[in-house]
């Protein structure tokens, strides 16, 4: 995200005005993965890194793979949300969508999961996040209720599609547990 707001600056946003989201508009649907890549500006971008990596990083810890596929339902949920509810023609950029993903996702994984690592986690990220859930209110111009409305319902919504991890004895064990005890995170497993 940096290297891309770094070119965005210096070709005087034209990739956000290529990559960004536009409400209504057919013509260019894959901006609905690309857009919370895209920054408007610098400061829009340093207020987006930090809960990016750490809420971001918290749900890596459960495996690349589970990553990925949260990310992509959270990235696909979000982008039809801003889609469908934003003013037609209205661009949207950032990485809000996602943060508020993995909000929701680590915090009803730690329901789901009920393990105790899913629990502190989950206790972790509503102590320390927990008021970003005000952000899925209309509250200032320019900033997309929509993404973060719409991002946090697809958090849910991983947390909630994605089969619970189980007890095995092969493979990566996540959150710290090496190999050979804990549980396991099979290939086929999310």
């Amino acid at each position: 995200m940096w290297v891309f707001e770094i070119v965005d600056t210096a070709a005087q946003g034209t990739l956000d005005a290529a990559f960004g989201l536009r409400a209504w508009t057919t013509e260019e649907p894959w901006t609905i993965v690309t857009a919370p890549f895209m920054h408007a500006n610098f400061s829009h971008l340093v207020s987006n890194s930090v809960p990016f990596l750490v809420l971001g990083g918290l749900v890596a810890l459960s495996g690349l793979s589970r990553f990925l596929w949260t990310t992509a339902i959270v990235a696909g949920v979000s982008g039809i949300g801003v889609w469908l509810f934003s003013t037609p023609g209205t661009l949207t950029v950032g990485a809000s969508g996602l943060i508020f993903g993995y909000f929701g996702y680590t915090v009803l994984r730690g329901i789901i999961e009920r393990k105790t690592v899913d629990i502190v986690i989950m206790i972790c990220v509503i102590i320390f996040y927990g008021t970003m859930i005000f952000g899925v209110l209309p509250q200032q111009t320019g900033v997309s209720w929509q993404a973060h409305l719409f991002g946090f319902l697809g958090g849910l919504l991983a947390a909630y599609v994605l089969p619970k991890r189980t007890a095995d004895h092969r493979g990566y064990r996540g959150y710290g547990g090496g190999y050979g005890q804990g549980y396991g995170y099979g290939i086929s497993r999310f």
